[in-house]
């Protein structure tokens, strides 16, 4: 499923962790394993200011990429301009499969603001992104032994299901699957059970359906449960009891500004939840 990684770095906590995973990750699929260091140019006073900086990056990155047990040894490159975009067309030109990122684990209101090469990567990225945050234990010690899956049955969970089917099968990972009735959104009326028990009816059908698929895939027993409450918060929590290392979310395939909008269920998972996360984007041809 992915034979070409790529893990933007620089020297933070966050970004030590995903060239970790993503070390890990290249030897499980066989895959060769890029790490790209970025120089902000609209922090440099002038050319001396960027050749002196692109010096430095290339030093830490070599000694980046020598502190990895991989085979092959990763490429390493450098490149100059706004990160967010200089990570998106490398991943463009070069055929990237999957990309792995640090994310800052923020707490309270900082979570929430705007603006981190992470997020913006997430949002504008047609390639799966895997986001790390400073708090995991490193993957060398403890793979993904738990897989969460969350679905609400649409095509979008299903490509995340695919996704996560096969990283299961990798690591000989446990599989979760969860569908939540999001009742936080819902108004109470004379007809809330009925709608409630309607909308645990279909997310039942959504995991089940998952298990079906996932038994036709290889694997024997998939653990299914349906939750209530808000959905982010509903999935965070079952996570946390789980004992989840890995979560596995679609997202739409949507252009434009639709993808700057917030609010959607995978990114506040993104931003809040203590173990890796995954986003799987839907193809827009197949919306």
């Amino acid at each position: 499923m992915f034979e070409r990684i790529l893990v933007p770095t620089d020297r933070s906590d966050p970004a030590r962790r995903a060239l970790e995973q993503a070390a890990d990750l290249t030897t499980r699929y066989d895959a060769t394993l890029t790490a790209l260091r970025v120089v902000d140019t609209r922090e440099l006073d002038g050319s001396s200011d960027l050749d002196e900086r692109t010096e430095v990056a290339r030093t830490d990155l070599d000694d980046a990429i020598e502190d990895l047990d991989v085979d092959p040894t990763p490429e390493g490159v450098v490149r100059a301009g706004i990160p967010s975009e200089e990570i998106l067309d490398y991943a463009d030109e070069e055929w990237i499969d999957l990309i792995v990122m640090g994310t800052h684990g923020r707490t309270g209101v900082r979570r929430y603001l705007l603006g981190s090469v992470a997020e913006k990567v997430v949002r504008l990225s047609d390639l799966p992104v895997l986001s790390v945050h400073p708090a995991e234990v490193d993957v060398g010690s403890v793979p993904y032994e738990r897989i969460l899956v969350p679905t609400d049955g649409s095509d979008g969970a299903g490509v995340a299901v695919d996704c996560a089917t096969d990283l299961a099968k990798t690591y000989g990972a446990d599989l979760h699957a969860v569908s939540v009735v999001d009742t936080g959104a819902m108004a109470p009326d004379v007809q809330f059970d009925v709608i409630r028990d309607q909308l645990r009816e279909r997310a039942q059908t959504a995991v089940e359906t998952v298990a079906e698929a996932t038994r036709e895939a290889g694997i024997d027993d998939t653990q299914t449960a349906v939750l209530e409450g808000r959905a982010h918060d509903a999935i965070k929590s079952y996570a946390d009891e789980e004992r989840i290392d890995l979560i596995v979310m679609g997202t739409h395939g949507r252009s434009g500004l639709d993808r700057y909008l917030l609010g959607s269920v995978a990114e506040k998972l993104v931003r809040t939840a203590s173990v890796p996360v995954l986003t799987v984007r839907m193809p827009e041809a197949s919306e």
